[in-house]
C-alpha cells in the first residue's frame, strides 16, 4: 500500500481492510475473518490463514453467531460483509449474541448510506440509530480509507464489539495526510477550522462538507468542519467547544436518516447540557425509501447536497 498520498486522491478502503486484516493475522493468532459470502476484500488473510477464515455463504445471522461463539473461547472475530444485511437482518444475533455478553467482535461493512446504486433494500440509512441503540456497542463512520486500518487496529484491543461504517470501499477520498490527525476511537476530528458555524458530519459526507467550507470561505464565511467520525461514544467535548466558538451554529450533514442518526445524537449532547444554540439544522435523508440512482444525485434529490450544504450554513449564519 503506498504510504503518502494528497487530499483527493482517490484509494480502496477494501484493500486497506484485507492488507490490515492479514497483516495482524500475523501478530494475532487469536484473528478470525468471518464472512457471509463477501469475500473478495478478505483474499490475502483467507491465503495466508485459510484455517482461521470462514465464508458461511449468504447468512448473516449465522454468521454474527459463530463469530459470538468464537469470541467465547477467546478469539477475537471480524466480520466483514454488506451493512444493509448485517445491520438488520443479524440485528437480533448483534443484540443478544454480541452486545448482552460484551464480546470483542468487529463488523467491519459496505454500502453505508445511498451508495451503490442498489435501490432501497441494498442502502443502509438506520444502520446508524439501530447499532447506536444497543448496549456495549461503539459505532464509527469512516470516510477516509487510509484511517481504516488504525480503526481496525486500535479494535484490536477492545473487549466490546464495534461497528465500522464504510460506503462501497472500492473507491473512496483520501481526506487526510498520514500523522496529520490523532485518530483515536471515542473522539472526533476538527478537519477544517472555523469560527462563523461548524458543520459535523462523517463518512461519505466529509468530503462534501470541506467542499462546502472552501465554497463558503470565496464568500467571507469562515466554517469548521468536524469529522465526527466515532458516533458513539461521541465526543461531547469536541461539540460543546465547538458551539461555544463557532456561535451555537451547526449544522449536521450525513448519509444516513435526518432522525436517529449523528443530528440526533448531538442534538441529545446539547440538550442534555443545557447548550442554548443560536441555530441548528440537520441535513439527512427524510423518511422516504429513495430510489435508485448515483449517491450524489440522491444527496441532490433528497436536500443534503452540496448546494443544501451550503445554503443550510448561510441560514446558519443569519441566524
Amino acid at each position: 500500500m503506498p504510504e503518502t498520498f494528497t487530499f483527493g486522491e482517490m484509494f480502496s478502503a477494501r484493500t486497506v481492510i484485507g492488507s490490515t486484516l492479514a497483516e495482524l493475522g500475523e501478530t494475532h493468532d487469536n484473528l478470525w475473518v468471518l464472512t457471509p459470502e463477501i469475500g473478495a476484500t478478505l483474499v490475502e488473510f483467507r491465503e495466508q490463514f485459510p484455517e482461521r477464515f470462514v465464508d458461511v455463504g449468504i447468512a448473516e445471522q449465522a454468521c454474527v453467531g459463530i463469530a459470538a461463539g468464537l469470541a467465547y473461547d477467546g478469539n477475537i472475530p471480524v466480520v466483514s460483509g454488506m451493512l444493509p444485511f448485517l445491520s438488520m437482518r443479524a440485528l437480533e444475533q448483534i443484540r443478544t449474541d454480541v452486545c448482552y455478553p460484551n464480546l470483542p467482535v468487529k463488523i467491519i461493512g459496505t454500502h453505508g448510506g445511498l451508495v451503490g446504486n442498489g435501490g432501497s433494500t441494498h442502502y443502509a440509512v438506520e444502520d446508524l440509530a439501530l447499532m447506536c441503540a444497543l448496549t456495549n456497542m461503539t459505532v464509527t463512520s469512516i470516510g477516509d480509507p487510509l484511517m481504516v486500518g488504525e480503526i481496525i487496529r486500535q479494535s484490536m484491543d477492545m473487549t466490546g464489539p464495534i461497528y465500522i461504517r464504510l460506503a462501497v470501499g472500492k473507491k473512496d477520498m483520501v481526506l487526510y495526510e498520514p500523522g496529520q490527525h490523532d485518530i483515536r476511537i471515542g473522539t472526533g476530528i476538527v478537519a477544517r477550522e472555523g469560527s462563523d458555524a461548524t458543520i459535523l458530519t462523517h463518512g461519505t459526507t466529509v468530503a462534501q462538507a470541506l467542499e462546502a467550507a472552501e465554497r463558503l470561505a470565496a464568500e467571507g464565511v469562515s466554517v469548521r468542519v468536524v469529522d465526527m467520525f466515532t458516533l458513539k461514544p461521541i465526543d461531547e467535548e469536541l461539540i460543546l467547544r465547538c458551539a461555544e466558538e463557532t456561535g451555537g451554529r451547526f449544522v449536521v450533514v450525513e448519509d444516513h436518516l435526518a432522525y436517529g442518526g449523528l443530528a440526533s445524537r448531538v442534538a441529545d449532547v446539547v440538550a442534555d447540557r443545557g447548550v442554548r444554540l443560536a441555530s441548528f439544522e440537520r441535513l439527512g435523508i427524510p423518511q422516504v425509501y429513495a430510489g435508485f440512482g448515483e449517491d450524489e444525485q440522491l444527496r441532490d434529490k433528497h436536500g443534503y447536497g452540496l448546494e443544501a450544504t451550503i445554503a443550510a450554513v448561510r441560514r446558519a449564519v443569519a441566524a
